[in-house]
């Protein structure tokens, strides 16, 4: 028989995985604990008082264990506490002391909650986002509460500007969560819901659905790309605009093979006959960095696979299979990539 035999660094190596591992979550770009906005500094810093209380707690209630085991060696009768030291211990340490450390929590909770639109009347911008089955739609608001432009599953924001979201589904409960930028808001089906960014930097950062919704729950991601205010004012004035023209003879069949194919029932081409609204809208597809709710890479070959199957990709979703010639496929794709 072999026995496993450990180098003399082992120790050392695990070591330092253990805290690898612990700290692996701490950074990127879906981490409550790497902050990229006051709000979200916020509860960072209500994550670490209450890892510290909680450390604190175990400490103590570890040295207490160890001082009964250790007074308890032998079995031999030891003098224990009194009755009102005993009543004493249990009042303090079982009451007083975890009422103390829930209403210091929950007030500091409500603190900063209410402390992300304190002060503000008027938003620099308002953006309306509505969860799909499963699925983000995005439609920016101009200051009469009129729709600009529509996206989905990928929301720029200008930094350093105060953005207000109205929440909202017509399916069932979902949860509004980007870590980096702010805590989580329900989206409850027959309630709009309102919260409030301001991010203090430019970047990709990742929000998540937190509350389960569904068999496709852990697909439905999103990105909220902060852009600096000439960048976004660039970027809404091309998304506000219509679809441009197909340009090549393969992107011209592709529009005839969409239309064709049934596409439009579901989905809207602003500047086509396409206006389903079923499913998100793809006036400028190709500028969007993922496909499916941030489940995949916007490529080609991506794209492609997810047309012709996308039950592979998220089983449950509500999009059916396109089925059309080879040909006719490659012309849709060179008409969808052609969405910018």
């Amino acid at each position: 028989m072999h026995r496993l035999r450990l180098s003399a660094a082992a120790p050392r190596f695990f070591a330092g995985l253990v805290p690898a591992a612990a700290l692996g979550g701490c950074s990127g770009s879906q981490s409550a604990l790497n902050p990229k906005s006051a709000d979200a500094w916020s509860i960072g810093v209500q994550w670490w008082a209450m890892l510290g209380v909680g450390t604190i707690i175990l400490i103590g209630v570890t040295v207490l264990l160890l001082i009964a085991a250790w007074r308890g060696r032998g079995r031999r009768e030891r003098a224990g506490l009194s009755d009102t030291q005993a009543w004493l211990m249990v009042i303090f340490g079982g009451i007083v002391l975890p009422a103390f450390v829930i209403v210091g929590l929950v007030v500091s909770g409500l603190y900063i909650g209410s402390g992300a639109d304190a002060g503000v009347t008027e938003p620099d911008l308002t953006i309306e986002v509505s969860g799909r089955r499963w699925w983000w739609e995005a439609t920016y608001l101009d200051a009469a509460g009129d729709p600009v432009a529509t996206t989905a599953n990928e929301i720029h924001i200008p930094v350093d500007r105060r953005v207000r979201f109205l929440l909202r589904s017509d399916n069932v409960i979902h949860s509004f969560w980007v870590p980096n930028l702010q805590g989580k808001t329900d989206l409850v089906p027959g309630v709009v819901n309102e919260t409030w960014l301001r991010a203090g930097e430019t970047g990709v950062y990742r929000g998540q659905c937190a509350e389960f919704c569904g068999v496709q729950h852990a697909f439905m991601a999103f990105l909220v790309v902060v852009d600096s205010v000439a960048d976004f004012d660039r970027w809404l004035r091309d998304q506000a605009a219509p679809a441009a023209a197909p340009e090549t003879a393969a992107a011209v069949r592709g529009l005839q093979t969409f239309m064709r194919a049934g596409c439009d029932a579901c989905h809207t081409i602003r500047g086509t006959g396409a206006q389903g609204e079923l499913g998100p809208d793809l006036t400028h597809l190709a500028s969007r960095r993922t496909l499916a709710a941030a489940t995949m890479p916007n490529t080609t070959g991506h794209l492609g696979g997810w047309i012709a199957d996308p039950q592979h990709v998220k089983p449950g979703n509500l999009m059916p299979s396109t089925i059309v010639e080879p040909e006719r496929f490659r012309d849709l794709l060179a008409y969808l990539e052609s969405l910018r």
